[in-house]
């Protein structure tokens, strides 16, 4: 790096927390760092101000739209702490020269992880039988099984596959779909593509979402689609919030069209339909599935290799 100071602003709570090693690479590089203040998710007048005399910044769910970026001259790097870039305004950051990375791979293991809680959890009741038992209700709740079921994967990304792997140990069928096709691992995992989500959704008894959101994937899953779904079946979003259509997912648990279904990722966080959180047959998460020690050490470390990497380099490329 040269003499100039670089200024970055580190808005995930988690990024060095487990493992100080990410916040040591950018202070050797010379960086001042400014961290987020509030120990929540910015708002965007908050991005804003903090934003404002930034050259960089490692971002995590907060508010990186147009607005934001405007109100940032400065900046010159955004390192994502995940791969989900539905929160930054991609086009404008292009326009502006601003280069942007994710840590692709950081926590793919994670959230397979998670996906897979998930489902065991919907499937069998989990939450609802662990709070009987502690008043004392100790009846039998019976659930549904993962083995030798049919897994649907909605996006064959690094996470996808993660699931897959993992479903085979259940000795689960799996169908996929995906634009583009990975055939060398649908060979080796046995895995079949189908060619419309209106199939995966008849067929699956698990359905796992693994897509970016975007106009087109935007309530991907509404009414028609969890209308096609088995009254077993479990929907499983460890993605991104919008993929579902709440309103309807609300209406399918509630009237028993669907089994369960387990969320991490909501539209709003906390998600503004509050009588989804009234439902025994949903599993709610923080938007937590990558939040173990290794995910996010790994995420941190990369994150600010990519900003010490491209400001020691000082090139876009």
């Amino acid at each position: 790096m040269t003499a100039q100071t670089y200024k970055v602003l580190v808005t995930p709570r988690s990024f060095g927390k487990n493992d100080p090693e990410p916040y040591r690479l950018l202070e050797r590089a010379g960086f001042e760092i400014a961290r987020n203040p509030y120990g929540r998710i910015l708002t965007r007048e908050e991005m804003r101000d903090a934003a404002q005399d930034a050259d960089a910044i490692v971002l995590g769910v907060d508010p990186l739209d147009r607005g934001v970026l405007e109100a940032a001259p400065k900046l010159k790097a955004v390192a994502k702490y995940g791969v989900g870039t539905d929160n930054i305004d991609m086009e404008y950051c292009r326009e502006r020269g601003i280069r942007v990375t994710v840590t692709t791979g950081a926590n793919a293991e994670a959230v397979a992880d998670f996906a897979l809680a998930l489902m065991l959890a919907a499937a069998r009741r989990i939450v609802p039988i662990d709070a009987g038992c502690r008043r004392l209700e100790w009846g039998k709740v019976t659930g549904v099984d993962l083995h030798r079921r049919t897994l649907g994967l909605v996006g064959m990304g690094q996470i996808g596959k993660g699931v897959a792997r993992r479903s085979r140990g259940f000795d689960m069928r799996i169908l996929a779909y995906d634009l583009a096709r990975d055939e060398a691992f649908a060979r080796e995992t046995g895995v079949e593509y189908v060619d419309s989500l209106h199939e995966l959704a008849a067929a699956s008894d698990f359905i796992s979402l693994h897509l970016p959101l975007t106009p087109a994937t935007h309530r991907l899953f509404g009414a028609e689609l969890l209308a096609l779904m088995k009254p077993t079946a479990v929907l499983v979003n460890t993605a991104r919030g919008g993929l579902i259509d709440e309103d309807a997912l609300y209406d399918a648990l509630k009237q028993g069209e669907i089994w369960g279904a387990g969320v991490d990722v909501f539209e709003q966080e906390p998600p503004t339909n509050r009588a989804l959180l009234e439902l025994d047959n949903l599993v709610i998460g923080s938007h937590t599935a990558a939040s173990t020690f290794q995910a996010i050490d790994n995420m941190g470390v990369m994150a600010a290799r990519s900003l010490v990497d491209f400001f020691q380099g000082g090139t876009n490329e």
